[in-house]
């Protein structure tokens, strides 16, 4: 039977002209579906009892649950969800004050290769489905006391390889029939594909966007991110600069700090040069260990001594403070993998 979530909103109004309904039922059946998250059509009471028959008839409601739950001492929870074809996924809600984040995937495992990203173990399976997105949020936030103010694009594969996906799950996460969270309050995070940031320069929503940078130079950057191999910094920063300009906000860039690597004191200079001119914030994240990587993370000293020399030089300036390592739910750690040592619970 076809999953009822399945369908856009515009999908479920064709569907009731066949059924010869009145298009408004859409709103209402689309209401059920992501807002009231109810998985049995019977429970849909403002439907007659004829209606919610026919519909029982040629289709169903699919729940996302996840298979696993671990809990890290600093609140953070990574869920791992197990698709329809046994497909593993993972999502994670990071609860800061008044803030509960969640971040979620737009595919099972990764084609991009990335060197300090544990996902790019995994391989590349398959893109999901924009449901199976949205799903994710919808289970996070169906859990007692999670009601959720942002969403954030970072979790297991890259968002712009699964454009259309990924959009259509941002057009429902901020539907006021769906879950209902603004868009400014939704952040897509990419390596850097500078045709699908064009792209998303003109999508219509005001949702962010946060770039993957890590390096300042291309010879750093071609060895922990092969993509940059295809799009190298010039490409992208142009990509990005267009970006700002049409959207007329600033983007945020993601340097992971690998100790050795790309905290040189060149690349203080380096970075600020790059990003001159450019709206923006740069988000410092020191690099998040997984076993059989080759890197360090360098001490909290020195990103702190990489961060007040940056500031002067960049509008905005902050370090990411790792949340879910001991778990492996913190940046780049996504793999569908228990952390060593500890036993999700259920």
């Amino acid at each position: 039977m076809t999953d009822l979530k399945s369908f856009t909103l515009a999908q479920l109004e064709e569907l009731c002209l066949n059924l010869d309904w009145k298009t408004y039922r859409a709103k209402q059946l689309y209401s059920w579906l992501w807002q009231k998250g109810i998985t049995d059509i019977g429970d849909m009471t403002n439907l007659s009892k004829e209606m919610r028959a026919l519909l029982a008839e040629q289709y169903c409601i699919n729940e996302l649950l996840p298979d696993k739950v671990a809990k890290d001492k600093d609140r953070t929870v990574k869920f791992t969800f197990k698709l329809e074809d046994n497909a593993v996924i993972e999502s994670v809600l990071i609860p800061d004050r008044n803030r509960r984040t969640v971040c979620v995937s737009t595919q099972v495992g990764c084609k991009l290769g990335c060197k300090i990203c544990y996902t790019a173990q995994m391989g590349f399976r398959r893109d999901l489905k924009w449901h199976e997105i949205a799903g994710q949020v919808l289970a996070v936030q169906n859990l007692p006391g999670a009601r959720l103010t942002n969403v954030v694009f970072m979790g297991m594969g890259e968002p712009f390889l699964n454009y259309d996906a990924t959009t259509e799950a941002i057009r429902q996460i901020n539907s006021d029939f769906g879950i209902n969270i603004g868009a400014r309050r939704i952040t897509v995070s990419t390596v850097g594909i500078p045709d699908a940031i064009r792209k998303y320069a003109r999508f219509p929503l005001q949702s962010k966007l946060a770039v993957s940078l890590n390096a300042s130079d291309d010879q750093t950057r071609d060895r922990l991110m092969p993509i940059n191999r295809e799009h190298p910094l010039e490409e992208l920063m142009a990509s990005v600069r267009e970006f700002t300009e049409i959207k007329n906000k600033r983007v945020t860039f993601e340097y992971v700090l690998i100790d050795g690597t790309n905290n040189r004191r060149k690349d203080i200079h380096q970075l600020a040069k790059l990003l001159k001119g450019i709206p923006c914030k740069v988000n410092l994240i020191p690099f998040n260990s997984f076993p059989g990587t080759e890197f360090r993370p360098p001490s909290m000293a020195d990103v702190e001594r990489f961060a007040e020399s940056l500031y002067p030089l960049l509008p905005a300036v902050t370090i990411r403070k790792s949340r879910g390592s001991n778990i492996l739910a913190a940046c780049g750690q996504l793999a569908g993998t228990p952390a060593p040592h500890q036993q999700p619970t259920a």
